[in-house]
């Protein structure tokens, strides 16, 4: 469902820096979206092509370059393919990066990869399974309580590594996951040191962003208070 010019409205007051991004895994490719014209190194890489404003589509086949992120989208591998992502886990196992069991627990979609769709939320021509927030630590504060406030995001919701688990992380739990990022994200997307994400399901976005509005009215003059008590205690 389109945004709303109040919905629209908002956002560009939360003045994020990278446009939310909408993602949908479908059967097909939809109506009048592009396929990627290159296959990037990284799943999580499609996420800056979309923020900056592009609308396409990808396949399997355009998530192979990177074994975590065709892990976690559920990416029928190739021996060959499979071999890396044993041996990328063969050696974050020997760096200490993981422990042998956290490795069953990383979330990753179970349903193969047939067509994954990226474009920027206020001109997705489909309807998102997942929307991606990225911004500063502020930001986020303040999108993760609207989501709370629709009761989009539970208490203590918090990943890691990797980046790219936060997609079916958020569609299997049915509920918004902020993630502080995995260095290979923040090498791959540009994620700067204070930044961080948010992904909510597509259906609460809208009840997300309606709620904002309330939330950023609150925190100003919640601010504004906390700022003239603190000055004179």
């Amino acid at each position: 469902m389109p945004l709303l010019a109040s919905q629209i409205a908002t956002l560009s007051a939360l003045s994020l820096e990278a446009a939310p991004v909408a993602v949908a895994f479908l059967a097909e490719p939809p109506a009048g979206v592009p396929r990627i014209g290159r296959s990037q190194p990284a799943s999580c890489s499609y996420w800056k092509e979309a923020s900056a404003g592009r609308s396409f589509y990808t396949t399997a086949e355009d998530h192979s370059n990177c074994p975590v992120g065709a892990f976690t989208h559920g990416v029928e591998l190739s021996a060959d393919k499979a071999t890396e992502l044993q041996s990328l886990i063969g050696t974050m196992l020997e760096l200490k990066y993981l422990k042998n069991e956290e490795i069953a627990l990383i979330p990753h979609r179970t349903t193969p990869l047939r067509v994954a769709a990226y474009a920027p939320l206020e001109t997705a021509a489909f309807a998102p399974d997942v929307v991606i927030f990225r911004g500063n630590v502020r930001q986020i504060m303040l999108l993760s309580e609207a989501a709370r406030a629709a009761g989009a995001f539970d208490e203590g919701t918090v990943m890691g590594r990797p980046a790219c688990a936060m997609l079916p992380q958020a569609l299997d739990a049915g509920s918004g996951v902020a993630s502080v990022g995995c260095i290979g994200n923040r090498v791959y997307t540009g994620l700067d040191d204070d930044e961080m994400y948010l992904t909510v399901p597509g259906a609460s976005v809208s009840d997300v962003l309606d709620r904002l509005v309330t939330v950023l009215h609150a925190n100003a003059a919640l601010e504004k208070f906390h700022r003239e008590r603190a000055e004179t205690l």
